[in-house]
């Protein structure tokens, strides 16, 4: 996978995203240009939660710190699209990579975040799946430890996770479990209460955590 020249740098997790139709459900993709949508960092300073930005037009960061700083690129998060890929980097280095086919292609992920709630918008499981022989800490990731389709906006009480996966736990719409873990969460609630861009996995609803 590339990234188009001048968003070279590097850190935690970022989203890729794709408008060709050229990616086929084989073990690779093909011929596909892919495009930075978001970048996330939880070291930077800046918390991008449930409620910062996710369904809002506007510019998060730079292009100059688009791979080491949080990022969100408003032209592409509004620009409609079909695949999605969400890409592990330390150090400079990609360590792990999933893509996912949206179950209804053509619409941006502003659209999704501003009106699709509670959904899973992926199908079949990740397309392609790439993790390195070097990477670490992986046991708990939101995102490489658990298997399924992507779900958005996943609202439980007080509470929201922007992107989960359905092999995780997925707390019911009137649960204050705090136990839904994924990116851009909001913890309303309990022990755990505050904003969080990325929350690893623990199997340890509320209140049996302290």
């Amino acid at each position: 996978m590339k990234f188009r020249q001048g968003l070279a740098v590097t850190l935690s997790l970022l989203l890729g995203l794709t408008l060709s139709r050229d990616l086929e459900r084989v073990e690779k993709a093909r011929f596909c240009t892919w495009y930075l949508a978001m970048n996330l960092n939880p070291a930077d300073g800046h918390i991008m939660d449930y409620l910062e930005c996710w369904d809002q037009d506007r510019f998060i960061g730079t292009y100059k710190e688009a791979l080491s700083k949080d990022y969100l690129n408003r032209v592409v998060w509004s620009h409609p699209i079909s695949y999605i890929a969400l890409v592990r980097h330390q150090a400079g280095e990609i360590d792990a990579v999933k893509v996912f086919r949206f179950i209804q292609g053509h619409k941006s992920l502003l659209y999704r975040f501003e009106n699709d709630q509670r959904k899973v918008v992926t199908e079949g499981g990740p397309l392609q799946e790439s993790i390195s022989a070097m990477a670490q800490n992986l046991e708990d990731d939101p995102v490489f430890s658990v298997d399924g389709d992507l779900a958005f906006n996943w609202v439980y009480a007080n509470n929201g996770v922007r992107i989960v996966l359905t092999g995780g736990h997925l707390s019911a719409a009137d649960s204050n479990d705090e136990n839904t873990h994924g990116l851009g969460n909001h913890i309303s609630f309990g022990e755990h209460t505050g904003a969080r861009e990325i929350s690893n996995i623990h199997d340890c609803p509320h209140p049996s955590c302290t």
